[in-house]
C-alpha cells in the first residue's frame, strides 16, 4: 500500500466549474430504478478508472496525468513519474488497471501513446509501477506496439486480467493502417496477451507460427476502447468501435480472426462500401452490433448486490450516442437492449465500472469531466 504526504490532502488546484446534476431525480427503468450520484468533478477528460484494495480510485486523464480520487471524492494532484506521453488528437494517457496481486506487489499498469524516437511516430504502450507517495516508482514498459506510425487515431486501448492472472491488451488499428489488421506480422488491429512482466504466455496461439508476433491473442480488429472478462465464462469480451455505422460486441477468443476491414456492418465516412460485406468464411460476426454508431467506449459485467436484477447483464458506455447501454446476456447471446441516461444525463461516457460497493460508476469524456455513480433509489 501507498503513503501520502500532507501536501497531497489538498485537492487539485484551479478545478473547473461544479458538475451541476440533481442526484435527487429518480430513473425509472426497466430493471431498476436508481439516482444519479456526483462522486467528482473537474476531470479534464478521464479515460480510465480502477479502484485500490482500500476503495481509493486510480483515474487517467488523457492529456497525461494520473490521479487518485478518495472514496469521498477528494481529486488529489497528479502523480509524478509518469513516461513520455503523445496528448494528442485521440492519444495521451488511456486505460489503468491494478495487479490481482496488488496485496503482495503494490503494482498497477497503464496504457498509454508512446512517442517514436523523433515525435513523429507513435504508437500505444503499456507500463507498469508502483505508487509511493505522490508519485510513481519503478515504472518499466512492458509492451510497445510495432510498428510506430504516424497517426493520431485508433490507438485502442483497454486493459484487462484474464482469470490466470495474465493481461489483455486491445489495440487499435491507427486508421491509416486498416489494412495491418489482417497480418500478425504487426500489432495493429490486435488484441495482445502478455504476462505481467511482459514475457509472452506459452500457449499463445501464435507463438510457433512463423512470421507473426507471439504476443497476437486475436486479430481483424479496428478500434477497440471496451473489454471485459465475462464472470462465469471467463472469456474476454470486447467492444469496438464501428466506421460510419456498424460497433461491436464480440466474443474474443484465441487466434480469431474478426474481420476489419474485410467484412464490416458499417460503411466509409460520407458513405460508400468498406471490404467484401458482412459474413466471409474463416472470419467471426459479432454477437451485437450497432446501426447507426453509438461510439462504444468501457463495459462491464454487473455481479454485485445493489442491483440484483442487472447481475449478469452487460454494460457499454458510449460517447457519440451518450447512452449506458444494458444489454441482457444469456449464454453467448444478446436478447435485449435498453438504453439509459441519455436524457438524465447527456455527456459523452468513456467508461463504466462496478465499484467494490456494488454501484456502477462512469467517466464522463469532457474538458470538465466527472466521476458519476448510479445508486439504487429508495
Amino acid at each position: 500500500m501507498f503513503t501520502r504526504t500532507l501536501a497531497a490532502l489538498s485537492l487539485a488546484a484551479a478545478l473547473a466549474a461544479p458538475f451541476n446534476l440533481n442526484a435527487k431525480t429518480v430513473v425509472d427503468s426497466e430493471r431498476a430504478s436508481f439516482t444519479i450520484e456526483t462522486v467528482a468533478d473537474g476531470l479534464k477528460n478521464p479515460w480510465g478508472l480502477a479502484f485500490l484494495p482500500d476503495d481509493t480510485m486510480l483515474v487517467s486523464e488523457r492529456e497525461g496525468n494520473l490521479r487518485l480520487v478518495s472514496p469521498d471524492g477528494q481529486v488529489w494532484p497528479p502523480l509524478q513519474g509518469l513516461p513520455e506521453i503523445y496528448a494528442k488528437g485521440q492519444g495521451g494517457l488511456l486505460d489503468v488497471a491494478i495487479d490481482p496481486d496488488y496485496a503482495n506487489n503494490g503494482r498497477i499498469y497503464f496504457s498509454y501513446s508512446e512517442p517514436g524516437e523523433d515525435d513523429s511516430t507513435n504508437s500505444t504502450a503499456v507500463a507498469s509501477a508502483r505508487i509511493q507517495d505522490d508519485k510513481l516508482v519503478d515504472v518499466t514498459r512492458i509492451f510497445s506496439q510495432q510498428p510506430k506510425v504516424k497517426s493520431n487515431a485508433h490507438f485502442g486501448s483497454r486493459l484487462v486480467f484474464a482469470n490466470d492472472g495474465t493481461l489483455f491488451v486491445t489495440l487499435g488499428e491507427r486508421y491509416s493502417q486498416k489494412d495491418d489488421a489482417q497480418t500478425l506480422d504487426n500489432h495493429h488491429g490486435k488484441v495482445v496477451r502478455i504476462n505481467t512482466d511482459g514475457s509472452v504466455p506459452a500457449d499463445n496461439p501464435f507463438v510457433d507460427t512463423k512470421g507473426a508476433l507471439p504476443e497476437i491473442w486475436s486479430y481483424g480488429h479496428r478500434n477497440m476502447q471496451g473489454a471485459a472478462i465475462h464472470p462465469q465464462t471467463g472469456v474476454l469480451w470486447s467492444g469496438e468501435h464501428g466506421a460510419q455505422g456498424g460497433d461491436e460486441i464480440n466474443l474474443d477468443r484465441a487466434a480469431k480472426n474478426y474481420g476489419w476491414p474485410v467484412i464490416t456492418y458499417g460503411e466509409d465516412y460520407g458513405g460508400g462500401e468498406i471490404g467484401e460485406g458482412f459474413k466471409k468464411a474463416g472470419m467471426e460476426t459479432p454477437v451485437y452490433y450497432w446501426l447507426p454508431s453509438l461510439a462504444t467506449a468501457g463495459l462491464t459485467f454487473y455481479t454485485g448486490e445493489q442491483f440484483p436484477d442487472w447481475q449478469g447483464d452487460l454494460f457499454v458506455a458510449s460517447l457519440k450516442a451518450q447512452t449506458l447501454s444494458r444489454l441482457d446476456i444469456e449464454g453467448e447471446r444478446v436478447l435485449h437492449e435498453e438504453r439509459l441516461l441519455k436524457d438524465e444525463l447527456g455527456k459523452r461516457l468513456r467508461h463504466v465500472v462496478q465499484g467494490p460497493d456494488g454501484y456502477l460508476y462512469l467517466l464522463t469524456d469532457e474538458s470538465n469531466g466527472a466521476i458519476v455513480r448510479l445508486v439504487p433509489a429508495d
